[in-house]
């Protein structure tokens, strides 16, 4: 009896565990969404006497760089809050979660690969 309680045991504090790490990742995923908006707000400020299309183009693509890394931190956090405790409820919203993070993700950096020539260097 004394080792069926401490494999519950073990499952629950492997389960806070994840909780945490998932709990970690989000507020990673936000601080990095933070600290794109304050790279692109700098970005912006420095060239805003420079009235070019380039300009505008890389201030979108700082944006962008920081929000690709977010979304994939954030699918990151859902995978590890399914692994603990998939229900099929669960295991849908992650799925169509998944998806529209991905087809965002795809976007964005399709989006920084054909932008990426018309920024200075």
């Amino acid at each position: 009896m004394l080792a069926g309680q401490s494999i519950v045991e073990a499952e629950e504090l492997v389960m806070h565990a994840v909780h945490w790490l998932k709990l970690m990742v989000e507020v990673t995923g936000a601080l990095v969404i933070g600290m794109g908006l304050l790279a692109t707000l700098t970005t912006w400020i420095r060239s805003i006497r420079i009235s070019s299309k380039d300009v505008f183009i890389e201030t979108r693509l700082t944006l962008a760089r920081y929000l690709a890394l977010a979304l994939e931190l954030q699918l990151g956090a859902d995978i590890l809050s399914t692994a603990v405790s998939p229900s099929w409820d669960q295991i849908g919203k992650l799925a169509a979660i998944a998806v529209i993070r991905t087809a965002l993700n795809y976007f964005l950096l399709r989006e920084l690969h054909e932008d990426t020539p018309y920024v200075r260097p």
